[in-house]
Order: C-alpha cells, then structure tokens, then sequence
C-alpha cells in the first residue's frame, strides 16, 4: 500500500505506525493537496487503485481493531478529527499561537488525563497501544508539547505526560519516526490544516463562549480571489430562481427538453431486502430521480419486483405454498418498506402482469424473426427423485472458477461469474440434496456473438457514461468473446414460450426480467412507448443495480433491443456500485445477521437518518461497511452538531432578536468570502450528481454548513447584535445570509432527507409540500422582511446504549447458538436423507419384477448412494454430538471465587483478591456508569469483611468518618 501525503503531515504517521502493528509493508510518496479529490492529505492508496480519505478507516483498514474494542476505539478516534484536530489547528492556525483557544484545549486535554488514571494506555490496561493511543499521541506529541503551554500541560497532566514519554520510547514509534521525519510544532499544524477537512462538532465542553471551536477561515480567506467575490455579489442579487416544475400525469418526455428515465433493478419476490439491497438499487435511484426533479428534467422513475424464474418457485416450495402467493406476499412487503423509506418511485409494478407476458412474447417473436434466435440441444441436469430438470437456483455446487461451495446454476455469489448448471462440480439438489444426472433437453438461445460487433460500436459510444464498476465488469465479457446464451426453460412458473413444440417450457428469467421495465412503463402509462420509442425527443435511461446485475443490462438487454433491429431506447447512464457489508460480514436473514428492510422501521431511528447514512457510505468503487458506531457518530457530528447546528443556530437567532423575520442585508468582503466558498460547494454538488456519485454530494451539502458553523462562529452576531446601530447592521446581515444558506440547504439535503428537508422549509415558512429548485448559483431566495416558522430542532442523539442494544440484536446467533445450530441441521439432513433413502428402498422393491433391468439397476444404485450419504451423516452427527458435548463441558464456569466474594479462608488468597478486586473497581469508575462499578463494589466489600473476620480487624464505617 502507499500513502501520498505532503510534507510534515502528522496525520501520515498515524497510518504508518498502524501498518507496523500488524508488520505490513507500506510506501509513503509525496503529493500536493490539489493532487487528491477535495484536496485532502494523507490518503491511502490501496493495490486496487482504490483510494482512502478518512484517516480514521485508513488507520483501521492496516490494523482492524478486535470487535471487543472497536466502539471504543472509533469514539476516541472521531473525538480526535472532530475536537482535538481542529482546536490544535486554530490554537496554531495563522503561523502564531492564539492564547484564547488554550483553555479548550486544556479542556480536551483533561479529558485524555483522565482516561488514563491507573492505565498505561487508553484503551487495555497492558503493555500494548490501540490505534486510539496511535492517533491522539501523534496529535499531541506532534502539535502542542513543543509550544507555548507544552511545559505547563506536562506539570500539570501527570498521566497524560507519562503515557507522551512512555509511547515515545516504543520501538515501534522510533521505528515509524525514521521512516517519517517530521517537524514538530507549527509546521506540523500547518501541515495537517494543509491537506485537511474537518466537520464542526459541538464544543460544549469548552467552559465559555471564547473557548468555543472556531475553525477560522484565514487560508481560505487567502485562495477566494477578487473575481469570485465579485461574482458572488453579482449572483446573489440574481432574482431568477425558478420554480421546480408542478407535477403531472403522465409524465412524458418532450422534445428541446432533459428526458430522464430511471429504473432500479427489479428486486426479487423470494425475500425481505437488506440495507445492501436498498442501496444498491431502489434507494440510490431515488435520490438521483429527486434531484433530476429539482432540476425541472421531464423525469420517469419505476421499479417493481421480478416475480417470475427458479427463485420464486423454490421459495413457494419452502413455504409449501403457491408461487402466485409468494409473489403477493413479497411485493407488499418490498412496497411497505419501500415507502417507509421515503422512495418516490413515479410507478412500483411486478412482472407477473398480461401486459408482461404480452411483451415478452412479442419481443421473443421479433428476435426470432430477425434471425438471431437458435435451437440447440443442451445437457441440463435433471433430478430423479424431484422428476425435475433443474435450472438456475434448484441446483447448486462447486463453482468451476473460484471453488466456492455453494455456487448457484446460474451464478456463483463467490467470483461473481455466470455459470451454467451443468458445468458445477458435485451439483447437488436444492430441494433434496440427491446428485442431479444430465439429460438432453431442446431450448433457444440468443445468438450473441452474431450481436457482439453492434454491442461493441454501441457501448463505447456510452461507456463514459457508466460507474467505474459497471464498465470494470463488462470489459471481460466483450474481450473474451460472446457466446450463445440460453433463454428458455424447463420449468412451469415463467412466461410461456409461443412457440410450437415448446409449449411446457418458459422463459429464462433474465430473458424475461429486463423487459419488466417496458412493462411497468405499459401500465404507467398507455403512452408507454414515448419513452422507450421516442420520435423525436431523446431520452437518457439511467439504470442503477449492484454490479452483480450488470451483465444482463450491459449485454442481455441491449443485445435484446438490437436485435430488433428498431429504434428502441438504449442504456446511456449504468450506475452500478460494489457490494455493503454488515459490520465486516455478509447481511443474512437466515442467521440474523444484519439488518433488513422491516427491522429499519423497528429502530426508532428515523427513515432520513438512514438515507442519509446509507448514502454517505454507499459503496460506489470498492465495498463500503455498514457499522452502528459509525452511523452514530455521523448523526450525532454530521446531522446534529454541524448541519443541525447551523441552521439551529440561524433561525433562532432569527426569532429572538429579529421578530422571526429575514433582517436586511448589505453583504461586503468576509459575507462574499462566504458565498464564494459555499458556491464552490454547490458547483461541486451539481457536478457530483450528475453523475450520480451520490456519496460525494451529500459531503458538499455538509461542508456548506461547515462554512456557515465557520462563519457564524468568527462574526460573532451574539455580540455584534447588543453593539452599536452599524453593530447590529452587521449582525442582520450575517443571519440573514445564514438564513439564506439554509433555504439553499433545504433544497440540496431534499434528493437524500425528503421529510427533514420539508421540515426545515416549514421552518422557513416555506411550503412544505413542495422542494425547492436546485440552483446553479447562491442568491438570496428569501428577502428581507420573511416571516419565517416556528423553530425546533432537526436531529437527535442517537445514544451509546441504543447503539449496543441494536448492535447485539443484529449480530446474528451467538456461537454456541451456531454450533447448537449446525448440529440441528446435521441432525434434519439425517432424517431428511433417512425418509429419501426409504423411499428409494420402496422404488426398488416395487421394480423387481421389473423386466428391465436396466431401468431398476439405476435405481438400485441411486438407492447405494444414499444408503453411503446416509451413513456419512450420521457420522457428522456424531461429530457435532461430541463436540458439542465436549464444549459444554469446557464452557462450564471454573470456580472463581473471588467474582463472588468468596476465596476461602487462606489470608494470603484473600488479600490478592481485594488487591485484584480494588484494582478493578477503580478502573471501572474511572470511566463507567455506578450502575456498573456498584456490583463490584458489593463484592469487594464482601472480601474485605471475610478478611476482617479471619484477622480481628474493624472495616472502617465511612460515613461515621465523615462525620468526624
């Protein structure tokens, strides 16, 4: 791995003392803030290519902290870039030192001195560091020991100075210090602010109104040059904004005009979504079909649920229920939930519709009669027992590329390739585990490689237009040669293919599915085809799917349209991401891992709080981590304490000392200023999305309201307000620009927080059913003289303790939990394969007289299968009995007395207990609540009177003492 970093940047060493700790190796380079996105420094560069900003993931990515300590460890962490970073960066941020932010500081300091009473380092209480150690010391041993108040803060923090001295001396530091020399002091924090961004936080515990976090703009202040403040003014006394567009019915598009169609890939009706499932598809296409809305872009958005193909039937098979049902079931779940969401989707449909079949007939016949259509015959597996061919997602087994175990017939969730059933190693069943056989069966095929030379022209004229993603997992198709693909099946739930001959077969799937879009467009609208056969008009179809979809519509479905050989409407714009993660691991609702759709709702954490979250992490080029501390610490530093904050703190100011009305404005040289930075921020928000890189978008609406916390907090109108008529002129002024930014916030924040956004417009004393055009350029939108509403606040905190509750609740099953599981499921498979093999035994007896002997021979060793797989399971259950059996022995508690105050009568014993004991109770109170340091306390106590008794001694009665 490699770092970029300019030079003399603390933050740099955090990542290579973290690649120490686990002995990785890692390349640091130089580079210039104007090099990286944003221009921050350090970054991570990983071997893929891909790039980290954060250095809090960077330093947790090299050294991945134990689950025990991983809340923990990222609260220190966020403290350190969202409090004690950017104090140090304004205690030394003009090249002086500012003696009025030294009490802040003091008072952040306090709190690490406090943390290690009685402990060597901040986390464990033994000889090794945390990655929280790594970045705090880095920050203070860097920044502030070498300065004015160095020598004061180490006479004073006695803790807090043993653990600078003693983490210093590590070997590992000396070693990192030699691979990255730096100068300490105000180099290092001009270095840090050089290449930084830092989110406002709350500064409460700042004691007074001089100790607050002022993150000044002084370099800022620097780089805004004449023309943009000139061209700020200009804007803002702009009084062109338009309107966002009234709503219609039906949406069509128009020729001159932006016509967007959107489309979400059509999740399947075979389970509840998870979080990766939400944001991968339907959620990212509604915030992208939002923001196109605000802009005024004629605008389609539609969806629904694919309901036909294997995944459906072998659910309705699970379930001993119907297919039909299945459907019903699931697509008014996916429909809750989706609304619950806030997706505003123009039309949510299903593919089990006649307008469905109908299309999918049509365009088969067209296809064929176009020439591009084959037969062949084709081995397929075929199970005896089930006398069921068995296609796609009723079979499974070893992938032939990547060896994963539980490959599917038509895709292996291992590599990520498609594969043909036939071609798993030791295919097995879904519905009985027995070994499938190969029997010929006549389908058609798709001739693909009579289309490839079209697809070729076609999608380099429209590859610019594709996630990274999407265009890294197309490449190898089109450059390793296209193949005839299977588009019929011999199954019973699909579209019927009209064809003679082939009448007990169906569609595949992925055949099927696509054309669920034109479908759903169908019974949107009568005038369906306007969209996808524009005379005329052009029309821009913008698909969004995780990039295990993306062959079907960077190669099926447009190879479909072509083949035509009409003028239907093509994929322009495929925003396709990777794959999230739950806390490190894959989300699954067999094992209750992670969370889904359902469980959202049941949080109590509001449906914008996960919009937003899901979209600040949305893995748009590598996989991304859903993680509660995470999503914690962005609603309580992001949503609550910077954006909350700001517009909190505007509109209040407005009601008490203004009488809720926009005060006039004279803007001059630091309210230009301003607006020019909150414009860069807003040119960099449109040109984020419209490419649809959702994640980048929300982090400019954040950093406006950084501005603004920055901003506010340097002009000070608290104070201005109670000073002289040009005094309170000036505040005026600064609320009423605030105000201003806040009305441009509400619309910003609406494509990705729809209710929060129409909250803060009622605020406003907007209209609330209405979201506000995004513009191109910051004018003033509300006037002097606007009354705005009645003001309260936006955010919550989301607690530490909801947190861990949410956490444990959807961790899945404890590992005991699972060992008892795996056993019960060795345990059904014996009594599943028991009943098969009495079966079989049944069919053989039954086909002794048979004159064939063949036919009864093939049974008679499908029948020593099972008897052979029969006998190994119930060997497997013995096993899973036995360790299951040896684990409870070894999980039985070992006698320690001690936890109940109880060591026996040996002096010695008794007094290494309370030594032990006290140590423990100390620790505890250092940093936890009574109601956990009490108990402890009960036993200590408990020890002592034992001791007491053996010895003659009198514990001492605290209260009689004080007292005295």
């Amino acid at each position: 791995m490699i770092v970029l970093t300019n030079e003399g940047n603390p933050n740099a060493l955090k990542l290579i003392i973290a690649a120490k700790l686990v002995q990785q190796n890692i390349t640091v380079k130089r580079a210039l803030s104007n090099e990286t996105p944003l221009g921050r420094l350090p970054v991570l560069e990983l071997p893929t290519g891909s790039k980290i900003f954060s250095i809090s993931a960077g330093m947790q990515l090299l050294a991945a902290p134990s689950e025990e300590y991983e809340i923990i460890i990222n609260k220190w962490l966020e403290w350190d870039v969202s409090q004690l970073q950017p104090a140090i960066i304004y205690y030394g941020t003009t090249g002086i030192y500012k003696t009025d932010s030294t009490s802040c500081l003091w008072s952040l300091l306090s709190e690490v001195n406090n943390a290690l009473k009685e402990k060597m380092y901040l986390i464990k209480d033994k000889n090794d560091i945390s990655l929280a150690d790594v970045s705090i010391w880095v920050s203070i041993w860097s920044t502030i020991i070498v300065t004015n108040i160095g020598n004061e803060i180490l006479k004073e923090y006695i803790y807090l100075s043993d653990w600078l001295k003693n983490i210093e001396l590590l070997p590992i530091i000396q070693d990192s210090l030699k691979v990255f020399s730096l100068e300490r002091g105000l180099k290092a924090i001009t270095s840090i602010q050089a290449g930084s961004w830092f989110p406002v936080n709350s500064t409460k515990s700042c004691k007074s109104t001089t100790n607050e976090l002022n993150l000044v703009k002084d370099k800022e202040v620097e780089v805004v040059s004449q023309e943009e403040m000139d061209k700020a003014m200009i804007n803002w006394n702009s009084c062109n904004c338009p309107n966002v567009k009234e709503p219609s019915y039906p949406v069509l598009p128009k020729k001159g005009e932006r016509n967007i169609l959107i489309t979400s890939a059509l999740p399947y009706v075979n389970n509840v979504p998870h979080l990766g499932n939400i944001v991968g598809c339907v959620l990212s296409a509604d915030i992208f079909a939002r923001y196109c809305r605000q802009r005024n872009y004629n605008t389609l958005y539609i969806s629904g649920t694919d309901e036909y193909g294997t995944a459906t039937e072998a659910k309705a098979l699970e379930e001993k229920t119907t297919p039909q049902e299945i459907c019903d079931k699931f697509f008014s779940i996916h429909n809750d939930i989706y609304r619950w969401f806030g997706i505003g989707f123009d039309y949510f449909g299903r593919t089990t519709t006649a307008e469905q079949t109908e299309i999918v007939q049509s365009f088969f016949l067209k296809i064929k009669s176009q020439g591009y259509v084959l037969t062949d015959t084709v081995d397929q597996l075929l199970c005896e027992f089930c006398d069921r061919f068995l296609a796609d997602r009723f079979v499974e087994g070893i992938c032939p590329r990547c060896k994963y175990e539980d490959a599917r017939g038509d895709q292996c969730d291992g590599c990520g390739h498609l594969v043909n059933a036939t071609e798993l190693i030791n295919p097995r069943c879904k519905m009985c585990s027995n070994r499938p056989i190969i029997k010929k069966s006549k389908q058609f095929f798709l001739d693909l490689p009579k289309l490839e030379e079209r697809l070729k022209v076609w999608s380099a004229k429209v590859e610019k237009g594709w996630s990274a993603v999407a265009r890294g997992v197309t490449k190898p198709w089109l450059r390793d040669g296209l193949k005839p693909r299977c588009i019929t099946r011999d199954l019973k739930w699909g579209i019927p293919v009209p064809v003679e001959g082939f009448e007990n077969k169906v569609f595949y799937v992925w055949f099927d599915a696509p054309f669920g879009y034109i479908s759903i467009t169908k019974r949107y609208t009568k005038e369906y085809e306007q969209w996808w056969k524009p005379n005329g008009a052009e029309v821009s179809l913008c698909q969004f799917m995780a990039k295990d979809n993306v062959p079907f519509h960077t190669i099926m479905f447009p190879a479909y349209l072509l083949a035509t050989n009409e003028d239907y409407t093509l994929l322009k714009h495929l925003m396709a991401i990777e794959y999230l993660n739950y806390e490190d691991t894959k989300f699954s609702k067999s094992r209750g891992i992670g969370v889904f759709g359902t469980d959202a709702r049941e949080t109590g954490i509001p449906a914008d709080v996960w919009r937003f979250y899901l979209a600040y992490i949305r893995p748009e080029n590598q996989d991304s981590n859903f993680n509660w501390a995470d999503l914690a610490t962005k609603n309580n530093n992001e949503l609550l304490n910077n954006l909350g904050n700001f517009i909190n703190r505007a509109l209040v100011f407005t009601e008490k000392f203004f009488e809720s009305k926009v005060p006039p404005m004279e803007p001059q040289e630091d309210d230009l200023t301003l607006l020019a930075l909150a414009q860069r921020e807003l040119t960099s928000y449109l040109n984020a999305l419209e490419q649809a890189k959702l994640r980048d978008g929300i982090k400019y609406v954040l950093a406006i309201s950084k501005h603004g916390n920055q901003y506010m907090q340097s002009q000070q109108p608290w104070v201005k307000v109670k000073g002289t008529d040009d005094d309170k002129k000036k505040a005026g002024t600064i609320i009423g620009i605030c105000c201003n930014l806040t009305c441009l916030l509400s619309a910003l924040l609406a494509p990705y927080m729809p209710n929060t956004s129409r909250e803060i417009r009622g605020q406003l004393g907007l209209d609330k059913t209405r979201y506000g055009y995004i513009p191109d350029i910051i004018m003033n939108m509300l006037p002097s003289g606007h009354k705005i509403g009645k003001v309260s606040p936006l955010f919550t905190k989301i607690e530490d303790q909801l947190i861990e509750e949410l956490r444990k609740k959807y961790a899945g099953k404890q590992e005991t939990n699972g060992a008892q599981s795996k056993t019960n499921n060795v345990t059904e498979s014996v009594e599943s394969s028991k009943a098969t093999t009495a079966q079989r035994g049944q069919l053989v007896k039954k086909l002794i007289y048979n004159h064939d002997e063949s036919v009864r021979q093939s049974h008679v060793d499908i029948l020593d299968k099972l008897q052979n797989k029969l006998a190994d399971l119930k060997q497997d259950a013995d096993k899973c009995d036995n360790a299951q059996s040896a684990k409870s022995k070894k999980a039985e508690p070992l006698h320690t007395p001690e936890q109940n105050g109880d060591t026996g009568t040996d002096i010695t014993s008794l007094e290494a207990a309370i030594t032990k004991q006290g140590n423990l109770v100390r620790e505890l109170k250092a940093k936890e609540e009574k109601s956990v340091w009490q108990p402890q306390v009960e036993i200590l106590l408990k020890l002592k009177n034992q001791l007491a008794s053996l010895t003659g001694a009198k514990i001492p009665d605290k209260k009689s003492k004080k007292k005295k």
